[in-house]
């Protein structure tokens, strides 16, 4: 699921920031010996520089384990420019990798940018991400912000991650009660809409001797737009910027000159190899989205940006509002990759010597021994898990993917609920997916001992884990046509957002067009007959779709309401109902939408 473009509003203050920002970035610069900004100072000046560790991840989405085929792999440019594919992620490897980064750094913080938990596999949102927050304390994170996906249950079970205690409705699931983050979640930005403050903590201070840097932590601006109206309910999400800039005036106040910004919001690298070198053509030249404008206008006295959200991994600068270079870092998704970012220091301003910050995003192999204490906690949980999520549901008969406009898994699980949504109702007519819904494919290896094929509860807990319903309305064929415009429009023109079509659904896409124009009009067909803008049609979607979700408005303006059951339970009853051992399934064709580029 991606964001919101950015509000036109920032545009008004960012020259006021910027105009503000030159004069403070000015008498920094005067203020700081030649040497500093070199990055070369320590030995002119011992103890007066302390480089500090900042080791960052993000979108952990609870994955324990590591992630399994295109989710759990990454890719490498190498020197010869030709690329590599390696396997990534696990939260073995990863406290096994941070550990050894850390050693020899004393001064070392480890932060993250959002979404730890939500949309998880099943060992951790069975239990409601209890267990990935005991496997974060474990690796000694110091802090965090909330992402979008920490909103999935609401601000309440947020509140008890933070806090701790056993769920409200599933009680406790050891004989241990549930003693909640040993690190602070940050959320500057989410306001209670009865009090005006907070829900958390906005910002925390990170103090190792006479050193100290400040962390505040947002989410984006957009989240109500991508998460269940239930999870967001009571609940004002603030401008990014605005939110950042108004406590880095607070910490500055209270004396802290040395600033990170944790976003939940991200860009787009114009390559998918982590080690892709995003300043190569210039300073933030090879990244676009979202985070570009929030980069720009961030008030200087923000020393770094560590962000998130779009799972895409990049290490850039871009240039503040008084146009000095600024570090930005997204270390992709899942456990894959961790970043590793040297702050230098200057113990007489208090402030990070910016032109001295380095950082590069490292790999997350699975060549280095598994740390004990994590396959202790995994091989726990997994225990609990194991009578629901070794269950087979269904049976393929090769890799059923997640990637592309239109992908295989997408389709099969528009398809699971269109076959739901006529058990309901046979006039159900079609079934309509949100991609961000689709959060992994299924791989024909088996993951444990289920055999090659076997599509367990637990792959398809990962696949779909919100608990969404299948929900059926009714629309004229005029608001069908309207539903697939508003794929590549409004607030989807920057960045479309592409349903997938249950199978007799048909249309062009015609990317070089622009706006609503790309959906080729008349080309949209089911069963090979043009749609009727004035018959009704009965649509099969998931509540959060029904709910007007991703930017979908006409979604949300159906009649005649149905409310079945969960997502989940539709595509198991659909493996099962359409595959057995003998004949297994085959991954759909990804054909239903013709794709003119």
């Amino acid at each position: 699921m991606q964001a919101k473009p950015r509000p036109s509003r920032r545009r008004m203050y960012a020259l006021l920031a910027s105009a503000a920002a030159l004069a403070t970035a000015a008498a920094l610069a005067s203020a700081l010996p030649a040497d500093a900004h070199t990055g070369k100072g320590h030995g002119h000046h011992p103890g007066r520089y302390q480089d500090v560790q900042l080791l960052s991840f993000n979108d952990l989405h609870g994955n324990l384990e590591p992630p399994a085929g295109s989710s759990g792999r990454v890719t490498e440019t190498q020197a010869d420019g030709t690329t590599k594919t390696i396997d990534a992620g696990g939260v073995e490897y990863l406290a096994t990798h941070l550990r050894q980064a850390r050693k020899g750094n004393p001064y070392s913080v480890t932060a993250a940018g959002g979404d730890m938990v939500g949309a998880s596999p099943l060992i951790s949102g069975l239990f409601h991400d209890e267990p990935t927050i005991e496997a974060l304390n474990k690796l000694d994170l110091d802090v965090t912000t909330v992402g979008n996906h920490e909103f999935d249950e609401g601000a309440r079970e947020l509140a008890r991650l933070q806090n701790g205690g056993c769920h409200p409705t599933d009680g406790c699931y050891t004989d241990k009660k549930f003693k909640g983050a040993d690190f602070p979640y940050l959320a500057a930005n989410v306001l209670d809409e009865k009090t005006d403050q907070p829900i958390l903590k906005p910002y925390w201070v990170w103090k190792k001797k006479d050193v100290k840097i400040g962390f505040i932590g947002v989410t984006l601006e957009g989240t109500p737009g991508i998460v269940s109206a239930d999870g967001v309910k009571g609940l004002a999400f603030k401008d990014e910027v605005e939110t950042i800039n108004k406590y880095a005036k607070v910490l500055q106040r209270q004396g802290v000159q040395s600033i990170v910004a944790l976003v939940h919001e991200g860009g787009f690298p114009a390559s998918a190899n982590y080690n892709y070198d995003c300043d190569s053509s210039g300073a933030g030249s090879g990244i676009s989205g979202p985070i570009v404008d929030i980069a720009k206008n961030v008030t200087p006295a923000v020393d770094a940006l560590v962000t998130g959200h779009t799972h895409t991994a990049y290490v850039c600068t871009i240039d503040d509002p008084s146009g000095r270079p600024r570090m930005v870092t997204s270390a992709a998704s899942f456990g894959r990759l961790y970043t590793d970012t040297t702050l230098t220091y200057d113990r007489r301003t208090g402030d990070i010597v910016r032109t001295a910050v380095k950082s590069a995003n490292h790999v997350v192999t699975r060549d280095v021994a598994k740390a004990p204490d994590m396959t202790a906690l995994i091989g726990k949980w997994n225990t609990l898990a194991a009578p629901i999520g070794n269950r087979a549901i269904g049976y393929i008969s090769a890799d059923v993917n997640s990637t592309g406009t239109e992908s295989p898994m997408g389709d099969l699980i528009a398809d699971a609920q269109f076959a739901y949504g006529k058990e309901l109702d046979p006039e159900t007519d079609l079934a309509l997916m949100n991609p961000g819904g689709v959060r992994a494919g299924l791989t024909y290896a088996a993951k444990g001992s289920e055999g090659d094929g076997v599509v367990t509860y637990a792959e398809g807990f990962t696949v779909q884990p919100f608990a969404n319903t299948v929900n059926l309305q009714d629309f004229t064929g005029a608001q069908v046509i309207q539903v697939l415009r508003e794929q590549v429009s409004g607030g989807n023109a920057a960045a479309p957002k592409i349903l997938l079509p249950s199978e007799g659904l048909t249309y062009t896409l015609d990317m070089t067009k622009t706006g609503a124009d790309r959906v080729v009009t008349d080309s949209v067909k089911l069963n090979g007959t043009a749609i009727d803008p004035a018959a009704t049609y009965r649509v099969a979607t998931n509540s959060f779709l029904a709910g007007g979700g991703d930017g979908f408005t006409t979604l949300g303006q159906g009649t005649g309401d149905v409310v079945g059951t969960d997502d989940l339970s539709a595509l198991a009853e659909y493996l099962t109902a359409n595959s057995s051992a003998t004949a297994p399934l085959a991954p759909p064709a990804a054909d239903r939408i013709t794709i003119v580029q």
